[in-house]
């Protein structure tokens, strides 16, 4: 079993206040969650309102597939979501 992980930081330029913030990062994850079979969430800095930390989960028998899926994800931020910047991402394999 491949446990997989991944962390996208973003930068949300638009958003002027926490509300405004909140209801992009529900939209990103309603719709990665749609999209790809993986679990998400917001994982850290929930009260700064132009900031946000994606926490992405998936599970597979087969290493590179878990890779692949959760890359996806990132290539799906960057193309569907002009609104937002990735920052940085992360991916680990347990």
């Amino acid at each position: 079993m491949i446990i997989g992980s991944l962390t996208i930081q973003l930068r949300l330029p638009l958003a002027h206040s926490l509300k405004e913030k909140r209801s992009v990062v529900k939209s990103v994850l309603a719709k990665l969650r749609n999209e790809f079979n993986v679990s998400v969430a917001e994982v850290a800095e929930q009260d700064r309102w132009q900031t946000a930390v994606i926490g992405v989960a998936s599970v597979s028998s087969d290493a590179r597939y878990t890779r692949e899926q959760l890359q996806a994800v990132v290539n799906w931020v960057y193309e569907h979501r002009p609104d937002v910047e990735v920052t940085a991402t992360e991916i680990e394999l347990l």
